[in-house]
């Protein structure tokens, strides 16, 4: 009676792996990997041309037959990445629609933003000029509640590499 109610316990095995699964496992993930490369590439661009920071970037590694493992843990670092490069697209894009309102809103109403400014890169547009709310005819412009909205003409001129001295010349001779 004592056999039939012990119970008998065999050791875990895990089931094993055939060959044809586990190439078609890593072509799977090789896939995914390809599908996420892209998708990061696109969002790089899009963070470059929507003049945010640069996304991080790992490199080339070296090259090898990587295993399941590996290309799991590149899979989930890659999903990992890409999902913080489309929160950082979406507050970057959300920052730069505040700002196209808060321009809008100097367009109407300019004596309500008085020297408020908004550069052309806070709403997403390529240059370096700034919008900024001025009073019109100075100082007399500013007593009498003479309020305008101005883009300035742009990039700074380049100055050079600083002050050169003049060349000595030789009066003697």
């Amino acid at each position: 009676m004592e056999l039939l109610d012990h119970v008998i316990r065999a050791p875990y095995l895990p089931p094993r792996v055939t060959e044809d699964e586990e190439r078609a496992a890593r072509r799977t993930l090789r896939e995914q990997i390809a599908r996420l490369e892209r998708e990061l590439s696109d969002a790089f661009l899009t963070t470059y041309q929507m003049g945010g920071p640069a996304l991080d970037h790992d490199g080339p590694g070296e090259a090898r037959l990587l295993g399941l493992g590996e290309l799991e843990r590149i899979r989930d670092s890659l999903a990992g990445r890409l999902a913080s490069a489309r929160a950082m697209i979406a507050d970057l894009a959300d920052r730069q629609a505040e700002n196209r309102v808060r321009l809008e809103r100097m367009m109407l109403a300019p004596d309500e933003y008085r020297f408020h400014r908004v550069a052309l890169s806070d709403i997403g547009e390529p240059g370096c000029g700034v919008w900024e709310v001025r009073p019109r005819l100075g100082l007399i412009g500013m007593l009498m509640g003479w309020w305008q909205v101005k883009l300035s003409s742009g990039c700074p001129l380049a100055r050079g590499r600083g002050h050169r001295p003049r060349p000595l010349t030789n009066s003697s001779g």
